[in-house]
């Protein structure tokens, strides 16, 4: 493989789910050992990564709208290159070049670690490459990494998906469930704990299924159980379960495990049995508020969120209100919510049944609705109590002019918190149920400014139906090694910084923005 020289430099726009945002870590890692350097902000890359995404409807607009863009800066500047991987590129192949024939390399969802030897190839070659394998060659968590984030981090346990969703065509464009050994998974979160992260979020298509490869059903919930036994290691979150494998012995090890947070994010899609069925999801809605209400009594703390599509095929208005009934009984932190659209290769796409747009969106609005008035309900307890926060990196959008910080609670909620003057605080970690620290990752400190990766306790005095404030100084600052790995790399040169978009928003370094986040779990 080739190397790149030193002037070149590169830029990745990532679009979809967390998988992608997990693989574009990977293609930062893959170029900047092949020796490019990231774009400085404003110029135009020698390298351009469009890492795609199938699930929305218009993704292909959006994706060929972007490329049209760059033709004419590709134009006139020479060298430069544009390559196109994701399940975009995994469904259409051929078809991308045909349609944009300035693209140098269109690469598939099982061979991204191919990259820097294909756009070589094409340089050398002077011809367009196109690689798209059928199965899973390299698990992506082998590959170099850029990794965003210095004090948290996305693990991957498994690729691909088993089940057979109408409305997804995740499982064709990644594969069937391949799973990664549990001795790895763990090699991996210790080694992320050494270089100073405190949180890792376990990430698969359907990540409770793990364990189908060797038969074992617990699988999941003993891989939870050992990261709690990772020195250091304060924070453990996972992404997305399914309900139709979300067992007992998952919400034990989440309830008894100190360093597994107490937030669930689980798919809904639909409240409606028939809906269901028709999305050939797995439960109903018995089944799924059982989950909710095992969930609570083992966890009361526990803070839940899902995914809702709004319009799928024949669903009706008492399917609808069906969907209404469950939000207002699970009574949920947070949902993401969907208008039904056609994906492009679906089952459900050629359903009988369509709703009108005019329809889905009265009804979409509607559940936004409850949901919003639920969503405060919720925070609105939150006022009064003490809470450690994780102090985070971009999470605050205002926080520059508001002169504040943000953070995540152990249960995920965003939490925006006054910053500290010089001096302020006992000095004094306050341990908070769920987030206990682990024994020498970090020290308390009085009158230190928090940097991201460390930990402030507050108190929350005013909550809204996203965030919740802390108005008054913080009671404490403890420094972690978290905050000395972020320092460290503020203090280092620049480096290539992999992604473009974050992590969602439930248990995760960074916010997904919504409307990027897919409903393929």
């Amino acid at each position: 493989m080739g190397t790149a020289e030193a002037s070149k430099t590169y830029e990745i726009r990532t679009h979809g789910c967390q998988m992608n945002v997990h693989d574009s870590e990977r293609l930062a890692g893959l170029l900047e050992d092949a020796g490019y350097a990231k774009a400085p902000s404003g110029a135009n890359a020698d390298v351009v990564v469009f890492n795609t995404c199938a699930v929305r409807e218009k993704a292909d607009n959006h994706l060929y709208g972007n490329l049209g863009q760059l033709a004419s800066v590709k134009a006139v500047q020479p060298g430069m290159q544009i390559a196109v991987g994701g399940c975009l590129a995994q469904k259409d192949r051929e078809t991308i070049v045909k349609r944009a024939p300035w693209v140098d390399v269109v690469f598939g969802t099982h061979n991204i670690g191919h990259l820097p030897a294909l756009l070589e190839r094409a340089r050398v070659q002077e011809e367009a490459q196109v690689e798209i394998l059928e199965s899973l060659e390299v698990f992506p968590s082998t590959l170099p990494t850029r990794r965003e984030s210095a004090y948290a981090a996305w693990v991957s346990i498994s690729v691909g998906c088993n089940n057979t969703c109408t409305f997804c065509i995740v499982p064709a464009l990644r594969g069937k469930e391949k799973d990664r050994r549990t001795g790895d998974i763990l090699a991996e979160v210790e080694a992320l704990v050494a270089e100073g992260v405190v949180e890792v979020t376990l990430l698969g298509q359907n990540v409770n299924a793990y364990g189908q490869d060797i038969g074992d059903r617990q699988a999941f919930g003993k891989l939870l159980r050992a990261c709690g036994g990772i020195d250091g290691l304060e924070r453990v979150r996972f992404t997305s379960p399914h309900p139709k494998d979300f067992t007992d012995d998952v919400i034990a090890a989440m309830a008894e495990t100190p360093n597994v947070m107490h937030q669930l994010h689980m798919p809904l899609q639909s409240g409606s049995d028939s809906v269901l069925r028709a999305m050939k999801r797995s439960y109903r809605q018995e089944r799924y508020l059982g989950i909710i209400e095992k969930v609570r009594a083992a966890m009361p703390d526990a803070a839940i969120s899902t995914d809702i599509i709004v319009g799928f095929p024949g669903e009706t208005e008492e399917d609808f209100e069906q969907t209404m009934h469950v939000v207002r009984e699970a009574r949920f932190a947070q949902a993401f919510t969907f208008q039904y659209s056609k994906r492009p290769g679906t089952p459900a796409a050629e359903m009988e049944g369509q709703i009108p747009k005019e329809v889905v969106q009265e009804r979409y609005l509607r559940l936004v609705a409850l949901q919003e008035e639920i969503s405060w309900e919720e925070n609105k307890k939150q006022v009064g109590k003490v809470l450690e926060v994780l102090v985070a990196e971009g999470e605050g959008r205002k926080d520059q002019h508001t002169d504040r910080l943000s953070g995540r609670a152990p249960d995920s909620r965003l939490v925006h918190f006054t910053r500290p003057a010089e001096g302020v605080g006992p000095g004094t970690a306050t341990s908070v149920a769920g987030s206990a620290p682990r024994p020498g990752t970090a020290t308390s400190v009085a009158g230190s400014a928090p940097r991201p990766g460390d930990v402030v306790t507050v108190e929350i005095t005013y909550a809204a139906p996203h965030h919740l404030l802390a108005e008054g100084a913080p009671l404490s600052v403890r420094r972690t090694r978290a905050g000395d790995a972020w320092e460290k790399r503020q203090a280092a040169p620049p480096a290539p910084a992999g992604v473009m978009l974050g992590l969602p928003s439930v248990g995760a370094p960074a916010p997904l923005p919504v409307a990027e986040a897919p409903s393929c779990r």
